[in-house]
């Protein structure tokens, strides 16, 4: 009998606090893996197109060159903003997906709590 009882308790720590807990850091590392993409990738642009602009100021040799060089660095500064933008939106849609499926776990150990 002790083993029966010893078992059920077993199981039923397992159903309450190590199941849910686990869905919690599966979660939580899903969205953290998701979010440093994100980071990286922001960084990745800016650095890209900091190095891109470094090099068009580099060639300058004349007027002309100059009047090339700014309208490439507001074409940059333009695909940039879009690219934050973007970015944004990602990192906005991040977050409601996280607190969307968090709810969703809170409910189904409320539930799992109710059943015990």
């Amino acid at each position: 009998m002790t083993q029966a009882a010893t078992a059920k308790t077993g199981e039923q720590f397992d159903t309450l606090f190590m199941t849910p807990m686990r869905a919690y850091g599966a979660l939580n590392l899903e969205t953290a893996e998701k979010l440093m993409a994100t980071q990286f990738g922001i960084a990745e642009s800016l650095s890209e197109a900091t190095l891109a602009q470094a090099r068009d100021w580099l060639s300058v040799k004349s007027a002309e060159d100059v009047q090339k060089t700014l309208e490439g660095q507001q074409q940059a500064m333009q695909s940039l903003g879009d690219r934050l933008k973007s970015d944004a939106a990602t990192l906005l849609s991040l977050g409601q997906d996280y607190v969307q499926k968090s709810q969703k776990l809170a409910e189904q150990q409320f539930k799992a709590l109710g059943s015990q």
